[in-house]
């Protein structure tokens, strides 16, 4: 299985992105997915993430600016960015906890993407 994303780009403090993400290339059942973002020499931190019932949750950093979406039916997730701030500037990875099961187990997986830069100027 394998993740794409789409959407990032440059925007001005205060403007609005999208970015998307796409589950594909394999059989697998897919838990919480999220989108988490990583800034120069700093650890990935988790932004937003929502479980296959679309119960979400948000970093404190962008609760109320940004809002994520999920459509199961096409395994896929939005990150709705609005009120962006220099601050937002960083690359962003989409993420899926999975289940791939066969006949004699079922492996949990987790799959990254492949990140979207997402820059804000001020």
């Amino acid at each position: 299985g394998q993740l794409l994303e789409s959407g990032g780009g440059l925007v001005q403090s205060g403007g609005s992105l999208r970015l998307s993400c796409a589950a594909s290339g394999g059989v697998f059942s897919i838990e919480d997915m999220g989108w988490y973002r990583q800034y120069p020499g700093k650890e990935r931190e988790l932004v937003a993430t929502i479980t296959h019932a679309h119960s979400t949750h948000y970093a404190d950093s962008v609760r109320g600016r940004f809002t994520i979406s999920r459509d199961n039916a096409r395994n896929t997730i939005d990150l709705q960015m609005n009120n962006l701030k220099p601050e937002d500037t960083a690359v962003y990875y989409c993420n899926a906890q999975i289940t791939v099961t066969t006949i004699e187990s079922a492996t949990h997986l987790e799959l990254w993407g492949q990140g979207t830069l997402v820059t804000v100027s001020s």
